[in-house]
C-alpha cells in the first residue's frame, strides 16, 4: 500500500523513502529527498533543493524549501538541509540559502518548531531548540543547541543565539545572546542566567554557580566589555590554580567567554 496520498503531486525525480508518508494535496518538487518515516501533512509544499532526514513530522500548510526572500538571490543552486526527528508545525516557512553565505540553510535534529514560524535563508539551527509560535528569524541567524525562542519574537539578520539561552515572547533581538542567558524586551536585554533550564538539563550546581558569577562579571559589576572578558578569563585560570573545578565547569565557562569574544554584532547589554 502506497503511503503517498492519491491527491499528492510528487515529481517523479523526487527521492521519497518508501516508509515516508505524504498527505493529501501535498506538492513535492523534483530536487527533494525525504527520509524514512517522515510524515508530510496535507497541502504542504516542499520544493527547492531540499533534503529532509528521518522521523520528521511536518504539519499541513507548511512551506519548506522556498527561494530566499533576498533581492540579491538570482536563482543560484542553493539548498536546505533538515535533520532527523524534527516537528515542524502548521504554516511554517523555511527557505534555502544564498551564495552570499554557505549556500544552504541547516536545521539540525530534535527541534520543536511551532506554527507560523519563519526561518530565513542561510540560518543555521542546531539541535533540541524550541521555536514558539510566530517566532521569526531573519537571514544568516545562528541558533545554537537547546535555545528557546518565545512566541512572536523577532530576530535581526546575522544575530547569534547561544546554547541553552532563552528569548522571551514578543522580544526584538538585534544583537547576540550569550550562551545560558535569558533575554527579553524591545529591544531585548539580559534578564539573568537560565539557571532552571540548566538544572533540568543536568548541569552541576558547581557549573551553574560559576556561570552565575560569569554573568555577574559581564552584566552587574560595572566593568567595560574588555575588562569583563579579562575577569572571566582570570576566573577560569584562578579557579584551576587555586580551587580546581570540574572539566564541565571549565568547558562551559570557556564556551561563554569564546562566544562573547567572537561576537561580531555585539552582545545584548
Amino acid at each position: 500500500m502506497s503511503l503517498i496520498h492519491s491527491t499528492a503531486i510528487v515529481d517523479p525525480l523526487a527521492i521519497i523513502d518508501p516508509t515516508a508518508q505524504i498527505g493529501p494535496y501535498a506538492i513535492i518538487g523534483p530536487n527533494v529527498k525525504i527520509g524514512a518515516r517522515t510524515q508530510v501533512g496535507s497541502h504542504t509544499v516542499i520544493e527547492g533543493k531540499t533534503t529532509i532526514g528521518e522521523d520528521n513530522k511536518i504539519s499541513h500548510f507548511a512551506a519548506v524549501g522556498g527561494v530566499p526572500q533576498d533581492m540579491k538571490y538570482q536563482g543560484e543552486d542553493t539548498e536546505l538541509v533538515i535533520g532527523d526527528r524534527n516537528t515542524i508545525r502548521e504554516f511554517t516557512t523555511i527557505h534555502t540559502g544564498t551564495s552570499q553565505d554557505l549556500g544552504k540553510t541547516v536545521i539540525g535534529n530534535d527541534n520543536w518548531i511551532m506554527a507560523y514560524v519563519h526561518i530565513a535563508h542561510d540560518c543555521q539551527v542546531g539541535n533540541h531548540t524550541i521555536f514558539s509560535s510566530n517566532a521569526q528569524i531573519a537571514g544568516h541567524v545562528i541558533v545554537e543547541d537547546w535555545a528557546i525562542l518565545g512566541g512572536m519574537s523577532g530576530v535581526h539578520q546575522f544575530v547569534r543565539i547561544g546554547q541553552h539561552s532563552m528569548l522571551g515572547g514578543a522580544s526584538a533581538l538585534v544583537q547576540d545572546i550569550p550562551p545560558f542567558v535569558i533575554a527579553a524586551g524591545d529591544k531585548a536585554s539580559p534578564h539573568g542566567l537560565n539557571a532552571e533550564g540548566l538544572k533540568r538539563r543536568g548541569f552541576s550546581a558547581e557549573t551553574v554557580t560559576a556561570l552565575r558569577q560569569a554573568y555577574k562579571i559581564l552584566y552587574k559589576d560595572g566593568l567595560t566589555f574588555e575588562d569583563a572578558k579579562v575577569a572571566i578569563q582570570n576566573m577560569i585560570t584562578s579557579s584551576n590554580n587555586i580551587a580546581p573545578i570540574s572539566l564541565e565547569t571549565t568547558e562551559k565557562l570557556q564556551e561563554f567567554l569564546n562566544f562573547i569574544t567572537a561576537s561580531k554584532r555585539g552582545i545584548i547589554r
